[in-house]
C-alpha cells in the first residue's frame, strides 16, 4: 500500500508539472546541466532539478533547499558618483542573489554540489557568465539601503513598488535582487533576448520598471533628472535604425528597440561607471563612428575629430556625470559635455540663435555671468561657456594644432564672456542681439553656406551661434553632407571655412609674415573665407567702412586677424576705444614711442607701431 501510494503521488506530481509547464512556459533552458539539455555546461546526473535542488536539507536548510555550493567571496559592489545608494560588501548568506552567485562569480563551479559532491561536468560557464568578485561593471543588488533619487519611480525606495503594469519586475524583500529581472527557470518570457528575463524587455520596458524619466523633484526639491526627454529623443525613437547582430548592441534589431541596451551592459559592462558598454566617447562610436553597427549609417562624428578637433578626455582628465557646470577640473570635451545621450532628438530643420538644438536637449550649461550652473541650459553659448568662460580648465591656447592665437589687450583671450556678454564695447552679436549704432554695409543679407552660394544658408538675424564659425567644414545645416557643429574641421580652431593670419616673427611693430597672396581671392574660399560667409568682402575693400582696407589688405598683405578680434572686446579694455571690433594682435602690432596704442573711431585714424611704420 505504501509503495503504491508513493507512485501514486510520484505521477500526481510529474503530471502537476507537466501542467506547470504548458501553463506558465517554465523552460530551465540553459540550466538544465542533466546529459542531453541545450546548456553547453553538463554534468552525469539525469535530474535536472538537483543540481540546484534537493529534496531535503541542502545548503544549511536554506530556501530554497541549495544544493549548489554557496561561494564565500567578498564582493566589490557597484560604485559611482551618481549612485545614492551603497551595495552590500558581502550579500546575506542565501540572498536571492548570492545563490545565483554562487555559480555566477566563477569561484565555485558549477555542479559543486552538498548533496553529490563535485560532478564531473563537461566545461565551465563562459567568461561573459561569470562576474567574479568585482560587481562594478553590473547592475547594483542586493543594496544595503535602497536610496530615493529623482531619475527612480517614485514608489520604488518608499514602497518598494515598481512600475511595471505585469508585476513581473519587482523588488524582493524591498530589495533589487537579481531575481528582480530574472527568473531562473524561465528562460525565454523574453522571445529575442532568452536571457531568462522576467518579460519581455524590448524598448527599455525592464529599465523603465524602475527608472523614470518624467520626474522632477525628490520629497518637494526640484531636481535636474539625467533621464529627461527620453520618449522623444533619438535613441528611444530610431525604430528605422537597423542594428547588426555582430555589433553587441542589444538584440533587438534596432536602435528603438535596443533602448537603453544601445549604451549600456547590465553586467560586465567594459565603462564600469554607469555601466557603459566602453568608456565614455568609445561608446558613442559605437555607431556613430561609420562602419556597419547601424544601417542606415549614422552621422560619422568620428571621422571629424580626426580632423582639427575637441580633445577627448585621457586617463588623467577623465569625463564623469557628476561634474560641475563650470569644467575647472581638467580639460576634455567628451560627447556628454555637449549631449545628453537621454535627452538628444534628431535635428530636422533648424532653428534661429540663440535657442539650443534638439540635439543638445537637457544637456548642462552656465548663465552669461559664467558662474551660475543650467540644468539644462537654454542657449547654444550656454553649454560652449561650461569651458570657453571663466574655466580654469581650458587650456593656454598655445596649443599648435589649433594654430595661431593673436594676443589681445584682454587679460583671457579664451574667456569669451567678457569678450562677448552685452557690457562688452564690440563683439559679434552671440551672447545679446546685433546693434544698431554702426551700419555694416558689408553685412549680407543671406549667411553663405559651405558652397559659396545663399542656396543652404540663413537668412541674417540680429543674432548668431558659436557654431555659425565654430562647425564642421562639410556640416550638413550649410549644405554639406557632414555631422553639425564644432567635432573638428580641417581648418584651424575648429572653424567652418579658413581664417589665416598675419604674424611679425621679429617681434610687435616689425615686419610682417605676408602668409596670404596679395590681391587675395574674396570669396568663401579664399583666406578670409570665414569672413565672406557673412560679409561680403569687396565692400569692405570698397572703403566704404575705412578708407585703408584695401591698402592693407591688397597691398601689403595683412588678415583680419592684425586689428580685429573676432569674439569682441571687454569693456575694461584700455585699447583701443573699442568699435568695430578693433582690438589689435599685440603679437604684431607695437606702440609708437610713448603714446598707447590706439584707435580714433571718429577719425579713422590710429597711433601704433607695425610692419616697421610709425603711425
Amino acid at each position: 500500500m505504501t509503495r503504491g501510494l508513493h507512485l501514486v503521488c510520484a505521477l500526481w506530481f510529474a503530471l502537476s508539472v507537466a501542467a506547470y509547464a504548458q501553463l506558465n512556459g517554465d523552460v530551465i533552458g540553459v540550466h538544465d546541466l542533466s546529459p542531453g539539455g541545450v546548456s553547453p555546461v553538463q554534468g552525469p546526473r539525469p535530474g535536472s532539478c538537483t543540481y540546484c535542488h534537493v529534496p531535503h536539507s541542502g545548503n544549511g536548510d536554506m530556501a530554497p533547499l541549495w544544493n549548489q555550493k554557496l561561494a564565500t567571496s567578498v564582493y566589490t559592489p557597484y560604485a559611482s558618483t551618481t549612485n545614492p545608494s551603497k551595495g552590500n560588501a558581502q550579500m546575506p548568506l542565501g540572498s536571492d542573489s548570492g545563490l545565483c552567485l554562487s555559480c555566477h562569480d566563477g569561484t565555485v563551479a558549477p555542479g559543486d554540489t552538498v548533496l553529490f559532491g563535485k560532478l564531473p561536468m563537461t566545461r565551465g560557464l563562459n567568461t561573459a557568465d561569470q562576474f567574479g568578485p568585482s560587481l562594478q561593471s553590473s547592475h547594483p543588488f542586493s543594496i544595503t539601503k535602497l536610496q530615493d533619487d529623482v531619475d527612480l519611480v517614485v514608489t520604488l525606495a518608499s514602497s518598494g513598488k515598481t512600475a511595471d503594469k505585469t508585476g513581473a519586475v519587482k523588488l524582493i524583500n524591498g530589495n533589487v535582487e537579481c531575481t528582480s529581472c530574472h527568473s531562473p527557470h524561465v528562460q525565454a518570457v523574453d522571445k529575442l533576448s532568452t536571457n531568462f528575463l522576467v518579460r519581455d524587455s524590448s524598448n527599455g520596458q525592464m529599465c523603465l520598471a524602475c527608472h523614470d524619466p518624467t520626474r522632477t523633484a525628490v520629497n518637494g526639491t526640484t531636481l535636474a533628472n539625467p533621464l529627461a526627454g527620453w520618449s522623444l529623443s533619438i535613441h528611444a525613437t530610431a525604430s528605422q535604425f537597423q542594428v547588426s547582430a555582430q555589433a553587441g548592441l542589444g538584440l533587438y534589431g534596432n536602435v528603438a528597440a535596443n533602448a537603453c541596451l544601445s549604451c549600456h551592459a547590465p553586467h560586465n559592462a567594459k565603462g564600469a561607471t554607469r555601466l557603459l558598454r566602453a568608456a565614455d566617447e568609445q561608446t558613442c562610436a559605437s555607431c556613430h563612428s561609420g562602419g556597419s553597427n547601424v544601417s542606415p549609417a549614422a552621422p560619422n562624428v568620428f571621422a571629424e575629430f580626426g580632423k582639427i578637433g575637441h580633445p577627448f578626455p585621457t586617463g588623467t582628465n577623465p569625463h564623469d556625470a557628476s561634474e560641475a557646470a563650470v569644467l575647472n577640473n581638467n580639460r576634455h570635451a567628451t560627447c556628454a559635455d555637449c549631449h545628453n545621450a537621454h535627452g538628444s532628438e534628431q535635428v530636422t530643420s533648424f532653428g534661429l540663435p540663440p535657442l539650443l538644438r534638439v540635439s543638445q536637449m537637457n544637456v548642462s550649461g552656465v548663465a552669461a555671468d559664467g558662474t551660475t550652473a543650467l540644468a539644462p541650459a537654454t542657449n547654444q553659448y550656454e553649454n560652449c561657456l561650461r569651458c570657453h568662460g571663466y574655466s580654469a580648465g581650458k587650456g593656454n591656447g598655445t596649443t599648435v594644432l589649433y594654430g595661431y592665437l593673436p594676443a589681445r589687450s584682454g587679460a583671457d583671450p579664451l574667456n569669451i564672456i567678457p569678450l562677448m556678454n552685452s557690457s562688452a564695447k564690440s563683439s559679434h552679436p552671440v551672447m545679446h542681439v546685433r546693434s544698431s549704432s554702426f551700419a555694416q554695409p558689408s553685412l549680407l543679407v543671406t549667411m553663405l553656406d559651405v558652397n559659396g552660394s545663399t542656396t543652404k544658408g540663413r537668412g541674417m538675424g540680429n543674432q548668431i551661434f558659436c557654431t555659425d564659425c565654430h562647425n564642421s567644414d562639410d556640416n550638413r545645416e550649410f549644405g554639406g553632407s557632414g555631422p553639425n557643429g564644432p567635432h573638428g574641421s580641417k581648418w584651424p580652431h575648429i572653424l567652418e571655412h579658413n581664417y589665416v593670419s598675419s604674424q611679425a616673427p621679429g617681434g610687435p611693430g616689425t615686419a610682417i609674415t605676408v602668409n596670404v597672396n596679395k590681391q587675395p581671392d574674396l570669396t568663401i574660399n579664399g583666406p578670409y573665407g570665414m569672413c565672406a560667409k557673412c560679409h561680403d568682402l569687396n565692400v569692405v575693400m570698397s572703403s566704404s567702412s575705412w578708407a585703408y582696407h584695401q591698402e592693407h589688405v591688397f597691398t601689403d598683405g595683412f588678415s583680419c586677424s592684425v586689428c580685429h578680434n573676432a569674439h569682441g572686446m571687454t569693456a575694461t579694455s584700455a585699447n583701443p576705444t573699442g568699435v568695430r571690433m578693433v582690438d589689435f594682435d599685440l603679437n604684431v602690432v607695437g606702440a609708437n614711442g610713448n603714446n598707447p596704442i590706439s584707435y580714433n573711431q571718429a577719425a579713422n585714424t590710429c597711433t601704433l607701431t607695425c610692419h616697421n611704420h610709425a603711425h
